[in-house]
């Protein structure tokens, strides 16, 4: 089985790039977010998933470990193909996954070109207690120290100053998961404290607010 890919790439195409090792091409199928770091002649090394079949031998590659995990996770959930994940990596970053799962968020799911409210909610439903898996070490009360990294450093510095509050830590990832969905990307950890407490408050303060 090969597991790591390392020389010049000879050519891409949408979804695909071909890597020269040795003088050996070797074809491998990424996401666009993989394929948007390569340039022509450069050299290059992947990280790669080698799925056999009867009928073939397929190669997918990813420049870090995070996305392969995530493309590994992701193909547990029936109906998620190997097309679907790397169609969820192309639009969705790392990050952006831990978010939408945290947040249940089945809008941001949904923007991926192949995947409906059905499958949105099976991939939410099924995922929200597999994502740990990715970095099983504990984090904050049980929330899975990967997850909260994963989501970046504000999300994570966000999360941590919720809890010291009080509140509990899935309480409190979730919560500013689904403020960083609402915010602009990049938003300050201040911002997301704010609105953080804003998606913890009661439905009733939340009304006068």
């Amino acid at each position: 089985m090969i597991a790591k890919l390392k020389g010049l790439i000879d050519s891409t195409g949408e979804g695909w790039a071909v890597i020269d090792v040795g003088g050996v091409g070797y074809l491998v199928f990424c996401s666009g977010r993989t394929l948007g770091r390569l340039s022509i002649g450069q050299a290059a090394e992947f990280l790669v998933e080698t799925h056999v079949r009867e009928d073939h031998i397929h190669l997918y590659g990813f420049f870090d470990a995070l996305e392969r995990d995530w493309f590994k996770l992701l193909t547990t959930v029936q109906g998620v193909g190997v097309k679907v994940a790397l169609a969820m990596l192309t639009v969705l970053s790392p990050d952006q996954l831990v978010q939408a799962v945290a947040a249940a968020d089945k809008g941001m799911i949904t923007q991926v070109p192949g995947v409906g409210p059905k499958l949105a909610t099976r991939i939410l439903s099924e995922l929200k207690d597999k994502v740990g898996s990715i970095a099983p070490n504990s984090g904050l009360g049980g929330v899975p120290a990967g997850v909260i990294k994963a989501g970046g450093g504000a999300i994570a510095d966000a999360t941590s100053a919720l809890v010291n509050l009080g509140y509990q830590p899935s309480q409190a990832l979730t919560a500013v998961s689904r403020a960083a969905a609402k915010l602009e990307e990049g938003a300050a950890v201040e911002a997301l404290i704010r609105a953080g407490l804003h998606e913890l408050a009661p439905v009733d303060v939340k009304g006068r607010a």
